[in-house]
């Protein structure tokens, strides 16, 4: 048996790619994308001509909706593969922005339902600023799914707890990769603090019986994903894929049912959830650099395209 076929047995297999033949070829429950991975998609032969049909029936000088446009494209693609739901990520730009966020979720959602994609098929993913989760909050109770990504610190686990998302993406890669550069240490999967991290959230999950889904993301290696396995869903990229497919072996779940529950604890304030936040220096920096990361990313694929549109004029 290979360590993919394993790992299901355990956890849901998200792909984390906007490559559509990898997406074919693995066949994950779900698919989660980011500007960053659409961006990588940008470039792949196989949309091209997607693309182009976006941009023709596309105006000028609105380079932020066509990137809503191209987004929406992609995931009904992936949608039609897979059997689970597709996550279509909100402008960075909006992180800090309520309404604006929410506003943002509608134009998604009515783009894929327009598109004959059902609201069920889609999560609205955000990143886990206070008005993000305020926005998430508001979106879940009409019936709009979101996932929380960008999510390093056990006062955001907590934050979305209390505002009941549907699902979580706490990242295991960037947490580790910041605690080695500022430690100088190589960690193994036992003491790897992003999969302690992430353990940890699950348990907490478990044993105060939150709804949310946790979904391990942002992954390294192999290993960290394996250190993982019975968390309920792992997002993981191809080639992290591709490496578990070719592996054999058997895949035992480090994360079990807690046999004790613990009440949920009192929803935190705006204050304790930012001076929580505050008080991990990890999270604090990685949160604020993940999102200038994605709005990066958007402000490159909107060059892209007015570079695509002022080719064709």
């Amino acid at each position: 048996m290979s360590l993919l076929t394993g790992l299901r047995e355990h956890s849901l297999v998200v792909a984390d790619t906007g490559d559509l033949d990898a997406i074919t070829r693995y066949q994950p429950q779900d698919a989660t994308t980011n500007p960053s991975l659409i961006l990588k998609a940008f470039e792949l032969l196989r949309y091209q001509e997607m693309i182009d049909r976006v941009l023709a029936e596309s105006r000028p000088k609105e380079s932020s909706r066509i990137v809503d446009q191209l987004s929406v494209a992609i995931g009904e693609q992936i949608a039609n593969v897979i059997p689970g739901r597709i996550s279509t990520e909100v402008s960075a730009h909006l992180s800090f922005d309520t309404q604006a966020s929410i506003r943002k979720a509608y134009e998604l959602i009515e783009r894929y339902e327009k598109q004959g994609i059902n609201r069920n098929r889609v999560l609205i993913k955000l990143a886990s600023t206070w008005e993000g989760i305020r926005a998430a909050e508001q979106l879940e109770r009409e019936g709009i799914n979101c996932n929380l990504t960008l999510l390093f610190s056990d006062a955001q686990a907590q934050a979305c707890f209390d505002a009941g998302v549907y699902l979580i993406s706490p990242f295991v890669g960037r947490v580790s990769d910041w605690y080695q550069k500022t430690t100088g240490k190589q960690f193994t999967p036992e003491v790897d603090p992003g999969v302690l991290f992430v353990k940890g959230i699950c348990e907490k999950a478990a044993a105060s019986r939150y709804d949310t889904v946790v979904m391990g993301a942002s992954f390294r290696t192999t290993d960290q994903v394996l250190a993982l396995a019975g968390c309920h869903r792992l997002t993981i990229s191809p080639a992290l894929l591709e490496q578990l497919d070719s592996l054999e072996g058997e895949v035992t779940p480090s994360i079990q049912p807690q046999s004790v529950t613990h009440k949920a604890s009192t929803p935190l304030s705006e204050a304790a959830f930012r001076w929580q936040h505050n008080q991990d220096a990890m999270a604090n920096e990685m949160l604020a650099d993940g999102i200038r990361r994605f709005a990066s990313d958007q402000q490159t694929l909107e060059s892209l395209i007015t570079q695509r549109l002022a080719a064709r004029a």
